[in-house]
């Protein structure tokens, strides 16, 4: 099993300890607005697991990946608990790539890799686009 740490720190802050041993620091006061929030870093998460599978897939498709941006925008539900309800990934590819390849990287993330993703759509609509950029000259 694994465990995290958090340790309030006073008003609405924290500072969370993963169980690798890394600290960030959270702060639920959005007024504030002083370190990310929780929901904040779930949509955070969910762009840096999708985005570990795809740059893996690529590499392992011997596509010439040269930058990889994803997006992750989200809607949240009205009233209590405000789970995710609606979440967008745009990922902004750039490199020597081959269309079907990156349409599968994703896919393959969507539906067997990213355990964000799979949590997430247990609340939430989730789609997925990709736009692949010229490039860099």
């Amino acid at each position: 099993m694994q465990t995290a740490s958090i340790q309030w720190i006073g008003e609405e802050k924290f500072a969370a300890t993963s169980p690798s041993g890394h600290a960030i620091t959270i702060d639920s006061d959005r007024a504030s607005n002083k370190a990310p929030g929780p929901m904040e870093l779930v949509l955070m998460a969910l762009g840096a697991c999708t985005a570990t599978d795809v740059v893996s897939i690529l590499k392992k498709k011997r596509q010439k990946l040269e930058a990889l941006e994803v997006l992750c925008s989200g809607e949240r539900a009205s009233k209590p608990p405000t789970v995710w309800i609606k979440l967008e990934i745009l990922y902004r590819l750039r490199g020597a790539l081959d269309e079907a390849a990156v349409k599968h990287a994703i896919e393959l993330s969507e539906k067997k890799y990213c355990s964000v993703s799979a949590m997430l759509q247990k609340t939430a609509t989730l789609t997925w686009r990709h736009e692949i950029l010229p490039r860099a000259e």
